[in-house]
């Protein structure tokens, strides 16, 4: 027979961005507890509110399973002596395994006999491995943050306040942190009371009665619902961001959704800073007109009731002034201070101990955006407007607006830009060379933008490198990886004709003028590695096989432009049906090349007068005609080509292979047969390695 089992971890407020990453947690840690502990059970249900992190798990068995399984232990050899008898391995075996060992037996396995050992075992009551395991369970999760409370050991994300343990209907007994489990739950802080659960599947019931929706999705639904029903009422459009919806859903155990309103006159100052400012500070949803533009209304979500709801949104107006006065007087302020005032103040702000200061970085930068400008041959007012953005790119950090709101960085720049006069092409550039700034973002629109992006990005990336600063692992404290792929996607985006060396080298050329702690290789080395891997993650998310990623990346990635456009090329000439199949005799050709090719030395000189069988010289022959061919299409990026021509070597090289004897025993034609073959091999390995397909 099975009972349901249930969990409460009862908590004082958890922040709102750890509650989502600890309810997956527990769900995934009980789920493995009980396939390790070979528990049969039916469905695990998560819920979680600020104060509590529940599980729910339905028809878990009374009983282990039982266990019967074969162990193999050492071979016949090994297990038994000249006379017969068990040695020591065979013994310890035996013992290992809790068997005696005359009930040891033989079997064969791939020709070779192994001692085996039937280990069987009785499965254990439920209700006696629920004590021990529950507390070690909550013991082992993890947090962002955690901290301790009064005398005890246990450091945990809040101090711990009450705890439900219920299997069927009895309390599994046990005790963590000074509190003991029991079957009395809490209620909403101020609108419920305590409330006892006499079975697990009272659970969600129990606390809705106690003015608790503990169920994450059930809530989320009456927020959105909530949103949806008040923008109808009232005409608006709210704009709803996900990150924010999260964040709410984790502030309340009980919502309502409410609305107020501010003074018009806010209106004048940048709908950017309004909209940060009731988003990141008072987690208020910004309303908008059928334009986009703001309109003076927010919405809110009250944890509790829609008792004096006109009461608590004015209140929510109050402190809503308060913080919009506070913006507008930063930026009335920050108006009065020019653009060389700003830039002085950067030459006191330490960018890194071993990097200099912020003023220090935008000098590089600078000189990294000219030198890209100059190699991408942009015209004399792209460069004059990028040599301007990369000066004065980073004035803003040290405004009052950014130093309260550090998420309008670049967006308080371009403002205050236009304002001071600033071209708008540098103004926008300012704003942009963040770009992309998260994963959903798109790469800078303008050349300038994306120009001074990129050559900020790098001077971040190559300065971290060289003083040995690498992302390994999960860590990556400057998020050095973002901004790797951001350069990938602008590169990508503006379709730049600039090589990842080219860069490397216009970056290591700037930092060298300070001294690298590093070996220039050394940096080079780990970053053709790390943006190889941001290449391949773009060639992934566009759905690109990964034999087919793994093939083109061997062929290197110095060019990312040409690199994405190989993969989608010979994953095309590779997909289902006819066309794979047409395509099969080149992949087969061109790895027969490859594979001779190999015993080539360096030498690359073909003569055409070794050749003596007329199969040689119509294989050279197509090789310079497809050579041509391969080398127009690559220049011009069009890889598909490149690859077409490419594929017609495969009836010459079939030819070639079927009447010529490649080691042939004289030396000089059997190395001028070599060196056609590796001839024709650089070209095949330029565009892949066709070894590495699958199938």
């Amino acid at each position: 027979m099975a009972k349901d089992l249930l969990l409460e971890i009862g908590l004082e407020e958890v922040p709102a961005r750890f509650v989502r990453g600890a309810i997956d947690q527990l769900k995934e840690k009980t789920e493995k507890w009980l396939e390790g502990s070979r528990l049969e059970y039916g469905a695990v249900r998560a819920f979680a509110t600020p104060r509590r992190l529940a599980v729910l798990v339905e028809g878990l068995a009374e009983k282990q399973a039982d266990v019967s399984e074969e162990v193999k232990g050492p071979a016949r050899k090994i297990a038994l002596d000249d006379s017969g008898a068990w040695t020591k391995a065979a013994l310890g075996f035996a013992r290992s395994q809790g068997v005696e060992p005359e009930k040891l037996f033989f079997k064969e396995l791939g020709g070779v006999e192994y001692v085996f050992a039937n280990k069987s075992s009785a499965g254990l009551e439920t209700e006696g491995l629920l004590p021990e395991a529950l507390p070690q369970l909550i013991a082992s999760l993890t947090f962002p943050k955690n901290m301790r409370w009064g005398a005890h050991e246990l450091r945990f994300v809040r101090p711990i306040r009450w705890l439900v343990a219920l299997y069927g209907t009895e309390v599994v007994p046990f005790e963590i942190a000074g509190v003991r489990s029991g079957n009395v739950t809490r209620g909403h802080r101020f609108l419920g009371a305590d409330a006892v659960i006499e079975e697990p599947k009272q659970y969600l019931e129990k606390l809705r009665e106690q003015h608790v929706i503990a169920d994450i999705d059930e809530r989320q639904r009456l927020i959105e619902n909530g949103i949806r029903e008040l923008a109808e009422a009232k005409g608006w459009r709210i704009a709803v961001k996900e990150d924010l919806l999260e964040e709410v859903l984790f502030l309340v155990e009980k919502p309502q959704v409410l609305s107020g309103s501010f003074d018009p006159s806010f209106l004048n100052i940048p709908q950017e800073v309004l909209i940060t400012s009731m988003r990141e500070h008072q987690r208020y949803f910004p309303v908008l007109g059928a334009d986009g533009k703001l309109k003076p209304h927010f919405v809110t979500v009250r944890n509790g009731d829609d008792v004096s709801l006109e009461t608590v949104a004015k209140g929510n107006e109050k402190v809503l002034r308060a913080r919009l006065s506070d913006a507008k007087f930063f930026y009335e302020e920050d108006q009065k201070v020019q653009i060389p005032e700003f830039l002085a103040k950067l030459e006191n702000i330490v960018y890194h101990e071993e990097l200099g200061t912020v003023a220090d970085k935008v000098r590089r930068v600078r000189a990294i955006s000219d030198r890209l400008a100059q190699q991408l041959r942009a015209d004399e007012q792209v460069r004059a407007d990028v040599s301007r953005t990369a000066d004065i790119c980073k004035f803003d950090l040290v405004t009052q607006m950014v130093y309260e709101f550090p998420e309008l960085q670049g967006i308080m720049g371009e403002d205050y830009a236009l304002k001071a006069g600033e071209r708008a092409e540098v103004a926008r550039a300012i704003n942009e060379h963040y770009s992309p700034r998260n994963a959903g973002d798109t790469p800078p629109a303008s050349p300038v933008g994306a120009i001074v992006g990129i050559a900020d990005k790098i001077d971040t990336i190559v300065g971290c490198f060289s003083i040995g600063i690498v992302p390994t692992g999960s860590q990556d404290p400057y998020a050095l990886r973002r901004q790797a792929a951001g350069i990938v996607s602008t590169l990508l985006a503006h379709g730049l004709e600039l090589t990842l060396p080219e860069l490397f080298r216009i970056a290591l050329d700037v930092h060298e003028a300070r001294g690298l702690k590093r070996d220039t290789l050394d940096i080079l080395k780990d970053l053709n590695e790390f943006f190889a891997l941001r290449v391949k993650n773009v060639l992934a998310e566009q759905h690109i096989r990964y034999d087919v990623v793994d093939a083109v990346l061997e062929a290197g990635c110095d060019d990312v432009r040409r690199t994405v456009l190989r993969a989608q090329a010979l994953q095309a000439a590779v997909g289902d049906g006819d066309r794979k199949e047409a395509f099969r005799p080149a992949v087969e050709a061109f790895n027969r090349v490859c594979n001779l090719a190999a015993k080539a030395d360096e030498s690359r000189q073909v003569d055409a007068r070794l050749f003596a069988e007329p199969a040689e010289g119509k294989l050279y022959e197509a090789w310079q005609k497809a050579h041509g061919q391969y080398e127009k299409a690559v220049l011009g990026g069009e890889l598909a080509a490149a690859l077409e021509a490419l594929a017609l070597l495969a009836e010459p090289v079939g030819d070639f292979f079927e009447s010529v004897m490649v080691m042939a025993q004289d030396e000089a034609v059997r190395r001028n047969r070599l060196s056609l073959l590796a001839t024709i091999a650089d070209d095949i390995r330029s565009f892949a390695d066709f070894s590495k397909l699958a199938g």
